[in-house]
C-alpha cells in the first residue's frame, strides 16, 4: 500500500454537518469555545463547498456584517488545524478551503475559463507509486491541483483553428 495522505488525521472528529455537537465537543477539546464567527465561517465553507477566504467573507458578512476578514483568515486557519477544513490551492492567489470529511479528490484547474472539476484519487495510484517507491515520498491528495486545459476549451481552441 502506497502511503497517499489529505485524510482528516487519526483521531480527529469528522464533522457531518455544521450544526453536528461534535463541533462544540473539538473545540472544548482544545480549550476553545464554539463561537459565532467560528460557526458562521464554517456554515458557510459547507455551504459553499469550495471557496476562498474572501468568499467565505462574503458569505459570512451576509448574517454578521462586523465579521473582517482576518477573523474569517484566522478562523480557517484554526479550523484546519482542527481537521475541520482543508484547502488547496487551486490559482495564484488564495488557496481554496473545503470541509474535510468530504471524499478526497483531485482538483483539475482548468487555465482558460477556470473551471474546477474534481476527480477520484485513484488517477493518481501510479504516480503516488513511483513517488512512493524511488523518492519514500507519500503525496497529500487533499492539497493536489493538476492545471491544464478543460475538453470544453480544448474544443473550442481547435473549432477556432480550424476555422481560423
Amino acid at each position: 500500500m502506497v502511503p497517499v495522505h489529505g485524510r482528516p488525521p487519526t483521531g480527529v472528529t469528522t464533522i457531518e454537518s455544521v450544526s453536528d455537537p461534535s463541533l462544540a465537543a473539538v473545540l472544548r477539546s482544545r480549550g476553545l469555545r464554539l463561537t459565532a464567527q467560528r460557526q458562521l465561517v464554517l456554515e458557510a465553507v459547507y455551504h459553499l463547498g469550495h471557496a476562498t477566504p474572501e468568499q467565505v467573507h462574503a458569505k459570512v458578512a451576509q448574517t454578521a456584517a462586523g465579521v473582517n476578514i482576518t477573523t474569517v483568515y484566522r478562523t480557517l486557519e484554526l479550523l484546519e488545524e482542527l481537521g475541520l477544513v482543508t484547502h488547496a490551492h487551486l490559482s495564484h492567489g488564495a488557496p481554496t478551503y473545503h470541509p474535510a470529511g468530504e471524499d478526497q479528490h483531485v482538483h483539475l484547474v482548468c487555465r482558460l475559463c477556470g473551471g474546477v472539476a474534481e476527480v477520484s484519487p485513484e488517477v493518481l495510484d501510479p504516480m503516488a507509486a513511483t513517488l512512493h517507491k524511488e523518492y519514500g515520498f507519500g503525496i497529500d491528495i487533499g492539497h493536489v491541483a493538476l492545471f491544464g486545459v478543460c475538453a470544453a476549451c480544448a474544443a473550442n481552441v481547435e473549432c477556432g483553428a480550424k476555422n481560423g
